[in-house]
């Protein structure tokens, strides 16, 4: 299992919505919405503030 940097949950890798590479790490997603926030500012997520920013509207899957 892995952790989706963005919004926190876990993510099982063989059914996750999406994934990225990082600067040689494969990171997983929930779901699109999270994948494209964190491939627009990964620093942000793997600096530890996505998770309490509030992801208002995120989704109901939470």
């Amino acid at each position: 299992m892995a952790k989706d940097p963005v919004c926190g949950m876990t993510v099982d890798e063989k059914r996750a919505a999406g994934k990225s590479e990082y600067k040689g790490e494969t990171y997983y997603f929930c779901s699109p919405g999270c994948r494209a926030a964190f491939d627009k500012d990964p620093e942000k997520y793997l600096n530890g503030e996505g998770e309490h920013q509030g992801m208002h509207g995120h989704g109901m899957h939470h």
